[in-house]
């Protein structure tokens, strides 16, 4: 990351002409405007800058929605204001000359707005502060690569794609290395951006990857995923490649996840989750925290798949979750406990690639208080194939089911308050009604004929 000193000296000596100021749309995405170098120092460091208020009600076409009570033609549609964030100067370093930074958004009288993506995780993070925590936490993105650019794809109406490698590549070097020229490019382009890159590996799927960064705090963790996401699409763009974070692209292949890591600790840095002497392995907090999040997972499972197909994804024996339980190391079940001493930690295995990261870490840590402030108990760890057994609670289905949950769930409106609450409920409301005013191939090839 850049302090703004440096950002400003690199600006005055020409090194940087264009500053990306943006915040988080209701899909995970950067939406914002590019700011010539000087103007952003002059005017925009000091009075932010101003968006329509719609950005924050409306889905990935971005196409307004009806039914939202903070933004709506009624209400006209006003402006809100971003304001800046200096601690997220990122430099960008496949856009030539270019920095982001990230905003937070409030109304014209400088009221937070609670609905905005990093405003919800914002308010997890103090809830955390109030009960004398602080949560660390990770998300792990994979992702799929074509061989096609984005416009063939769109050419060829999203059928008939090349993934980038065609046989499975988990763990396999020689296949990678076919796709090094690109996954290369994003290592070493996302450590010049500041973000501690791990490494990666080809995951499960023909074309699929997985690339991982150190854990952090939430918003933090948060901001780098939006950025990094993004940045992958571009950098696989500017090779003539597309890259997709759908949740299951084809049903021929693994689906692409967002496993979520959260761990508990306290103000002064200390580790709270791993305690040997319990048959768990966690501590009294540890259990909780993850007993909230196992008993929230139907009512907040929007949060984890908020789209028709994120939940192509849940098939079983696929690595994808099906089971609302939890396992020592055991990656049959949507929750598992992994690490050790400090790393103890909680994997959440339930969200996919498509997921808002504010969103779906806010879900994940509200629970997980939610579970310490209501004392929950947790069960004994599930030992088996909880892809068959007849012994667990299984997550929702469809985006139905997960409404379903979501609009009647007293958990989240404890958890989001009101507000926040219905947004989230109309968000996913509208998403399944535009998708029964569309007839599939599927339906198609299946019922024009033969009924």
């Amino acid at each position: 990351m850049l302090t703004f000193e440096s950002l400003e000296k690199s600006i005055l000596s020409g090194a940087i002409d264009t500053v990306i100021v943006a915040f988080p749309d209701l899909q995970g995405r950067p939406v914002g405007k590019r700011m010539t170098g000087k103007f952003f120092l002059s005017h925009v460091v000091e009075h932010g800058w101003e968006a329509c208020d719609y950005l924050l009600g409306v889905d990935v076409d971005m196409e307004p929605l009806p039914g939202y009570n903070f933004a709506n033609w009624d209400l006209g549609y006003g402006d809100v204001v971003a304001s800046l964030d200096l601690s997220t100067i990122t430099l960008i370093p496949w856009l030539e000359g270019s920095a982001m930074v990230l905003c937070d958004v409030a109304d014209t009288a400088g009221v937070p707005v609670e609905v905005s993506p990093r405003q919800i995780l914002r308010r997890q993070i103090e809830r955390a502060e109030q009960l004398g925590f602080t949560i660390k936490c990770a998300t792990e993105l994979e992702f799929y690569l074509f061989s096609e650019s984005y416009e063939e794809a769109s050419a060829k109406g999203w059928q008939d794609l090349t993934p980038h490698c065609d046989t499975i590549e988990d763990y396999q070097l020689l296949q990678t290395s076919r796709d090094e020229y690109i996954i290369r490019r994003i290592r070493n382009e996302m450590l010049a951006a500041g973000f501690p890159v791990e490494g990666s590996k080809g995951e499960a799927g023909r074309g699929q990857h997985e690339i991982n960064l150190l854990f952090d705090t939430p918003l933090v963790t948060a901001d780098r995923h939006l950025i990094f996401k993004n940045g992958i699409k571009e950098i696989a763009s500017q090779e003539g490649r597309a890259a997709t974070f759908m949740a299951k692209w084809t049903m021929d292949d693994s689906g692409s996840s967002c496993h979520i890591h959260t761990s508990l600790w306290d103000k002064d840095d200390k580790p709270l989750m791993d305690d040997p002497s319990t048959p768990s392995g966690l501590s009294r907090v540890g259990q909780q925290f993850l007993a909230g999040q196992i008993y929230a997972a139907k009512d907040l499972a929007w949060c984890a798949a908020p789209y028709i197909n994120s939940y192509r994804r849940y098939v079983p024996e696929s690595w994808a979750p099906t089971a609302v339980a939890w396992g020592q190391d055991n990656r049959t079940c949507g929750f598992r406990i992994v690490g050790h001493g400090s790393g103890r930690r909680i994997e959440s295995r339930v969200p996919g690639a498509d997921v808002n990261p504010y969103i779906a870490l806010a879900a994940a840590i509200g629970a997980g208080l939610y579970g310490i402030e209501h004392e929950l108990e947790l069960g004994a760890p599930f030992e088996g194939n909880a892809y068959t057994s007849e012994l667990v609670d299984r997550l929702p289905l469809t985006l139905a089911a997960s409404l379903s949950s979501l609009e009647s769930s007293e958990v989240a409106k404890e958890i989001f308050g009101p507000d926040v609450h219905h947004h989230m409920t109309n968000t996913a409301r509208q998403e399944w009604n535009k998708s029964n005013r569309h007839v599939s191939d599927w339906e198609l090839a299946r019922n024009f004929e033969r009924i």
